[in-house]
């Protein structure tokens, strides 16, 4: 079971988000919660429907009204959904990159620059001699 499972009856949410049923009935006709309904029409809440009305009190003590209220959970319920699409969208980019054939894999060049290769090739060395040799003082 997760915080979505809707298992709260309309008593027992109210109970637990500290408000009278009648406001949790109000509350549902103006869209600020939405609790799934029964075969026979009755209201279930989830966890998550509980701690949003505990959300909606608390901003209610603040002095918000209503509309403002239902605005800032629109807007909060968006935001979690663009969060998680975003992540969704990286994970399936970085899937992507891993399986495409040809990606790109980055070394050190000779003279410390950074090289980009094919994947499966090596970065060319150089085997000529260098002798080094002090200056002299004179």
């Amino acid at each position: 079971m997760d915080e979505s499972s809707p298992i709260f009856a309309i008593a027992v949410a109210a109970e637990l988000a500290g408000m009278h049923p009648q406001t949790l009935r109000q509350y549902d006709r103006l869209g600020l919660v939405s609790p799934t309904r029964t075969a026979g029409k009755s209201r279930r809440y989830s966890m998550r429907d509980v701690v949003q009305l505990r959300e909606i009190a608390k901003l209610s003590a603040e002095g918000l009204n209503l509309e403002g209220i239902r605005r800032i959970l629109q807007l909060e319920n968006e935001a979690a959904e663009l969060r998680s699409r975003v992540r969704e969208l990286e994970s399936a980019l970085a899937d992507e990159l891993l399986s495409r054939s040809g990606r790109r894999v980055f070394a050190a060049g000779e003279s410390g620059d950074v090289v980009t290769l094919r994947a499966g090739t090596r970065v060319k060395r150089s085997n000529a001699v260098v002798v080094w040799r002090p200056l002299e003082r004179g």
